[in-house]
């Protein structure tokens, strides 16, 4: 995909796999990159370094903390007023490993990793739609194979778990039903939906959780970079661009959790996320 001209919406994109993924898009000629991270101070450097490695690329803040409703209207009503065709919206920020209910009433993790990326989603559909050939990627986890369902109840309470876990993978699940719901509603249109594992990445997102134990494991993990090839791919390759909804590991499209086929579920997802951020 020739990126030039192209406007790409990267979340979470301060550190990690975001980071990985919006300074490799500049390196290859990105027209537009739109960062969307919770805080402007902590992201600064980075668009710095962005702005320095490639001059030509216009690079964008806007404010967004996934696990407050408000916060993402505001974060896509900005970004709505840029009237910019989205070519790729990377739904890359997430959390792993915390406990506790969002500002709105909802378990953290589902609803920092799935109600606040689906919400933005929803907002800047109607500019997805106004690119040549729009796509929406969702970084998912190996770990929604380990969800064995979903609890609609628990999603209204805080963290049941010490270690967070469970919670983790059902939010992953989610986000591989979010792109299997997309792909069938949009069937027949000009965006493509994907969902990626990038990897066991020596991420930010499982330091925080591990501490220095997450030291230890580093030299066994991929870096940034590498495990932002698969979430690049899905996001720029065109031999992708007739390919919806399916799921991709080290860059190859890969069978999900079974239950992710589940349309009647993915139909309830959809219901309730509508319901609940209104």
């Amino acid at each position: 995909m020739e990126l030039r001209d192209k406007t790409f919406v990267v979340t979470g994109a301060n550190t990690g796999l975001g980071r990985a993924t919006v300074e490799a898009l500049a390196d290859r000629g990105a027209g537009r990159l739109v960062v969307a991270s919770r805080s402007r101070d902590k992201t600064q450097p980075v668009l710095d370094a962005l702005r320095a490695r490639a001059p030509s690329t216009d690079v964008r803040f806007v404010a967004l903390d996934l696990g407050e409703l408000a916060s993402v209207r505001r974060a896509a009503d900005e970004i709505l007023a840029m009237d910019l065709p989205i070519d790729v919206l990377v739904n890359n920020a997430g959390i792993a490993g915390l406990q506790g209910l969002t500002k709105d009433g909802f378990e953290l993790t589902f609803g920092t990793n799935h109600l606040g990326p689906w919400l933005l989603t929803e907002k800047l559909l109607p500019l997805v739609q106004r690119a040549p050939q729009g796509r929406i990627v969702n970084v998912s986890s190996e770990g929604h194979y380990r969800a064995k369902g979903i609890d609609w109840d628990a999603l209204r309470k805080p963290t049941a778990h010490t270690t967070a876990l469970p919670e983790y993978f059902v939010s992953k699940l989610c986000n591989v039903l979010h792109a299997k719901e997309l792909a069938r509603r949009l069937a027949g249109t000009k965006v493509t939906t994907y969902s990626v594992h990038p990897g066991g990445v020596a991420s930010d997102i499982w330091q925080r959780r591990m501490g220095k134990f997450a030291l230890l494991l580093r030299p066994f993990l991929l870096t940034n970079e590498q495990g932002a090839r698969t979430q690049l791919r899905c996001a720029t390759d065109p031999a992708l661009a007739t390919e919806s909804g399916l799921f991709y590991d080290k860059e190859r499209a890969k069978e999900p959790n079974p239950l992710s086929h589940d349309v009647a579920l993915q139909d309830e997802l959809r219901r309730r996320s509508a319901e609940w951020t209104k």
